[in-house]
C-alpha cells in the first residue's frame, strides 16, 4: 500500500502540462480542470492504498468443493505505460480449500476492482488477482481469465489458472 495521494501535487503538474501544450490553464473552460483531474486520479487509483487481501478476509464454513465462478466482472484500469484507459471483463473462478470454506461472490469482484485501480498492465492483473486467491483463500485451484481492451481492438486476453486447475505440462 502507499501514501495517500498527494491531490495539490497533482494539480501543479496538470497546470503544468496544460502551459506545456499551450494552455491557457486560467481560462474559463480550464479554470477547474486541474483539481477535477486529481480528483478523478484519486479515485482511479484507489486501489494503491488497499490491501486486497483484506477484500478476502471473511470465509465461511460451507462444506463445498464444486467449483465457484463470477464471470463477466467489469473491469476499469489505467495502462502504466501511457496512463490511458483500458477496460474489459474478468471471470473469477476457484475450487475452495479442503474445509470447503467459501468468500462471498461479491468480494472476487472487490478483488478484481482493487488491482484494476492501480497503474496496471493486463498480464499482471491477471496473476496478481490469482495469487490473491490462493494465497488468501487456498483454494485447491484458481482461474482468472482477463479479456480486455484498450482505445480500440482488438481485444486480448489473459489467463491465470493455479493449482489443480493448472494443466501439467501445458504452462512453465
Amino acid at each position: 500500500m502507499t501514501e495517500p495521494i498527494d491531490l495539490p501535487r497533482i494539480e501543479r503538474a496538470v497546470r503544468e502540462i496544460l502551459l506545456a501544450i499551450g494552455e491557457d490553464p486560467d481560462r474559463d473552460g480550464l479554470a477547474g480542470t486541474p483539481a477535477r483531474v486529481a480528483r478523478a486520479y484519486a479515485e482511479q487509483f484507489s486501489g494503491l492504498s488497499q490491501d486486497p487481501e483484506d477484500v478476502l478476509g471473511t470465509v465461511f464454513d460451507a462444506d463445498y468443493d464444486e467449483l465457484i465462478l463470477v464471470r463477466d466482472i467489469e473491469v476499469y484500469s489505467t495502462c502504466e505505460h501511457h496512463l490511458v484507459p483500458f477496460f474489459g471483463r474478468a471471470h473469477v473462478a476457484y475450487i475452495p480449500n479442503e474445509k470447503g470454506q467459501i468468500t462471498g461472490l461479491s468480494k472476487l469482484a472487490r478483488l478484481v476492482d482493487v488491482y484494476a485501480r492501480r497503474p496496471q498492465v493486463q498480464e499482471r492483473m491477471t496473476s496478481q488477482i490469482a495469487d490473491a486467491l490462493m494465497r488468501v483463500l487456498e483454494p485447491r485451484g484458481a482461474s482468472v481469465v482477463n479479456k480486455g481492451r484498450a482505445d480500440k481492438p482488438p481485444a486480448t486476453g489473459e489467463v491465470a489458472l493455479m493449482g489443480t486447475l493448472r494443466i501439467p505440462g501445458d504452462y512453465p
